[in-house]
């Protein structure tokens, strides 16, 4: 616990005006705010059907992502084999992970035609032999597929993080199917993408079906995800994954990442219908219906402070910018490091609203500070309530299925509703992986 011993609370916020880019910062010790709502490795797991997850690591690191599968009531899903000193010390991990995965398969009482082995940190210090371990188990298991997934913080910093590996493992137990070619599977992310927005309904009028990893109900439905003729990206940590279904199956990539600026959300839009050879919409008449809701929305916020956290949009800038170019009093947004695909937006902020403040969300200073606002604030995002104390929030996390300008439309409403009526964030926040089936 962490315990302020006296004196002033040190200031860590930075108005975007003096910030660098890619990182406003320093690193350092960190701590977790405790809004829950973003889904790890677990919940994304989860996604391939009838897959069983078994996680391999020491008994304190098991803790939280067994009571991640409890919660979403997914335990039947879920093993664990614990690694102990004793298998460091006897230089058995592999032998030790071997065979207790063999264990738990033999006593499951219907063997899953996927399994996702999570390994951890210690395997990598100890230069575990991976590659034989999946070979023998697959050797033992010839009809289960496995795939080789991580539980290891250490590669936060450094090459693909788990969260970009978890997404491109998704796809890693796809074998190939036969050729669809006027389907176009959407990548990568945890939500599915709202059937009602702009993107589905275009598709569908042209001929054209949308395939996603959360529409399939069996394995067998997920196989034929390898069918594809274009795969679409648009989270940043799904172009790894992206990537390998090109290599694998050929699909054509495209990374058309999510944006709230309607030049950026047309080139998407024009590159996509270039690579499907179906028509464009009408972009004037989709930014109209943006403008509308736009409209309506400030009209009830008016010019009361918007905090933005990381966590409602991988392109939090994007949108902090798009309000303030509609008049909106955006005053803070909480984020601990700048993607590639923001840095435009962060110039373009520094100079249309250079004191806009940015606040770190791991610094352990943020564990202390006074978690309250002067006036009633409209916070979007979890982490942002749980940071101003507003019960006037978004409660929405990695765009939720929200995509090009119904994003725009889709947050505008989101705001005005969340300004209409206070939620009880303390009880919101803490479910793990919004979103998620739950047992909470």
């Amino acid at each position: 616990m962490i315990r302020r011993l006296g004196g002033d609370i040190p200031v860590k916020d930075v108005r975007i005006a003096d910030a660098a880019c890619p990182a406003p910062f320093a690193p350092g010790l960190e701590f977790s705010p405790p809004a829950r709502g973003t889904w790890n490795i677990v919940h994304t797991g989860m996604l391939i059907p009838e897959a069983h997850e078994i996680f391999v690591c020491a008994e304190g690191c098991l803790r939280g992502v067994v009571l991640t599968a409890a919660e979403m009531g997914a335990s039947d899903r879920f093993s664990t084999v614990a690694v102990r000193e004793n298998n460091v010390t006897d230089g058995d991990l592999e032998d030790s992970l071997i065979e207790g995965v063999t264990d738990i398969l033999e006593k499951l009482p219907k063997k899953p035609p996927a399994v996702l082995v999570y390994t951890s940190c210690i395997h990598h210090f100890m230069g575990a032999d991976l590659p034989h371990i999946y070979k023998t188990l697959r050797e033992r298991f010839p009809d289960i597929d496995f795939t080789d997934c991580y539980m290891n913080p250490i590669m936060r910093k450094s090459g693909l993080t788990p969260d970009q590996l978890m997404r491109r493992q998704l796809y890693s137990l796809l074998h190939g199917a036969p050729r669809r070619e006027k389907t176009v599977l959407i990548a990568g992310n945890d939500f599915m993408t709202d059937d009602g927005g702009d993107f589905p309904a275009h598709l569908r009028e042209h001929g054209w079906e949308l395939c996603e990893i959360q529409r399939c109900k069996t394995y067998a439905e997920y196989q034929a995800l390898a069918g594809a003729a274009l795969c679409v990206t648009n989270q940043p940590a799904a172009i790894p994954g992206g990537k390998l279904l090109s290599e694998r199956f050929g699909m054509t990539h495209h990374h058309l990442p999510i944006s709230f600026d309607y030049g950026e959300i047309e080139a998407n839009w024009k590159t996509f219908c270039a690579a499907a050879g179906i028509p464009e919409p009408d972009f004037d008449s989709l930014a109209e219906r943006c403008e509308d809701m736009l409209t309506e929305a400030k009209r009830e916020i008016g010019d009361a402070p918007i905090e933005i956290d990381y966590t409602v949009t991988s392109r939090p800038l994007s949108l902090a910018l798009m309000l303030i170019r509609h008049g909106f009093c955006v005053t803070r947004i909480y984020l601990d490091g700048v993607s590639g695909e923001e840095a435009e937006d962060f110039a373009a902020l520094q100079k249309r609203a250079p004191d806009l403040l940015l606040s770190p969300t791991v610094d352990p200073v943020m564990r202390v500070r006074p978690r309250e606002t002067r006036e009633k604030t409209l916070a979007v995002g979890q982490k942002a309530a749980w940071f101003t104390g507003s019960g006037y929030f978004v409660n929405l996390v990695e765009n939720g299925g929200l995509y090009g300008y119904e994003a725009v439309r889709g947050m505008a409403v989101l705001m005005r509703d969340a300004w209409r009526t206070p939620k009880d964030a303390r009880r919101l926040i803490q479910i793990k992986g919004m979103g998620c089936a739950s047992c909470l």
